[in-house]
């Protein structure tokens, strides 16, 4: 795509679905890009702390915000926006989207920033979105972010995917001298590299947890990241977007660091814990875990193999033993890479 010139015109308005630490991030991310942003919160608390504190004391403690309004009226918070950001999780995306295309102005970009595939139907999330808000204009914002270093000033980039011109006003809207958003027209291949690399980042986890060593991981990881071009081919994304921001780039981030819900969660199954106490109530779930079965439904719908996104699917609905998993991968037919 060619870059944004200085007459790409940002969109003003910007009203930001889910206030969780992303949410709130991005949130903060565009008042800090000079746009009139407003937040919704689904908790009543959420909407108490950041309008009393400018602090989102439940999700991201100890960060403060710049000036931001926060609501729990889906009404108010779509009024007058002329592009939303949708920042709920995968599973629940599909409920939110209905919701939000009831009050949303007809037309204006919703841009995805969930990171998953739906478990029930083994769909991206930009598919669940053509099902459900097909009046909108479809965009999609992923790549290597943790909402504390976004939120506190520290440089990240990101990809954002649209039609090309919308991507580029989207860019325009969100960029400033932290945050730094690429844009790009592969959507499909935004929206696979944010949801797989969270499954691999699991499996990272493991070994570490294992004690298998750094090489190991090196090459699980190489090896994790075919898997993800293999599919990405197979649904028409783009090798240059999967080797770029929103695939290779999350991938590494999120299944080496220890900020990481996904590589912490895999870390703790490779020390022993039970997938009882790591799924117990109150908990927050890493995202892998859900989308680990949807991933191999829907390779397995593409006649495509993935046998590390398999072996962590089967690790986690508990038909094969964690020790039993890494000889499954080592015992494979040897064949050319």
């Amino acid at each position: 795509m060619t870059e944004k010139t200085d007459k790409t015109i940002p969109y003003d308005r910007i009203g930001v679905i889910g206030a969780g630490a992303w949410g709130t991030a991005l949130a903060a991310i565009a008042v800090r890009a000079g746009r009139s942003v407003s937040l919704w919160a689904r908790e009543p608390e959420v909407v108490e702390s950041i309008t009393r504190t400018q602090q989102n004391a439940l999700f991201l403690a100890g960060i403060a915000l710049p000036p931001l309004a926060c609501t729990g009226d889906m009404e108010a918070a779509t009024a007058g926006a002329q592009a939303l950001l949708v920042v709920v999780p995968a599973q629940y995306l599909r409920t939110s989207l209905l919701e939000v295309s009831l009050h949303a102005p007809s037309g204006i970009p919703l841009v995805i920033c969930a990171k998953g595939i739906e478990r029930s139907t083994g769909k991206l999330v930009t598919e669940v979105f053509g099902e459900i808000a097909p009046g909108f204009e479809p965009a999609i914002l992923s790549g290597p972010s943790f909402a504390r270093d976004a939120a506190t000033g520290l440089p990240t980039a990101v990809t954002i995917a649209a039609r090309p011109g919308i991507a580029r006003r989207l860019q325009a809207s969100l960029s400033h001298a932290t945050f730094r958003p690429y844009a790009s027209d592969d959507i499909i291949g935004v929206a696979l590299g944010g949801a797989a690399k969270n499954v691999y980042a699991i499996a990272s986890g493991m070994v570490d947890g294992l004690g298998l060593g750094e090489s190991a991981r090196a090459a699980l990881l190489a090896r994790s990241f075919s898997e993800l071009v293999r599919l990405g081919e197979a649904l028409g994304a783009r090798a240059e977007t999967l080797a770029g921001l929103s695939g290779l780039g999350d991938l590494v981030l999120t299944a080496t660091s220890p900020s990481s819900r996904n590589f912490t969660f895999g870390r703790e199954l490779g020390r022993g814990r039970s997938l009882t106490e790591l799924c117990a109530s109150g908990r927050s779930l890493a995202e892998g875990f859900a989308t680990a079965p949807a991933l191999v439904i829907r390779a397995r719908k593409e006649h495509i193999e993935l046998p590390v996104a398999e072996t962590v699917a089967s690790v986690l609905d508990g038909s094969l033993p964690l020790d039993a998993a890494i000889v499954r991968l080592m015992s494979r037919p040897l064949k050319p890479e």
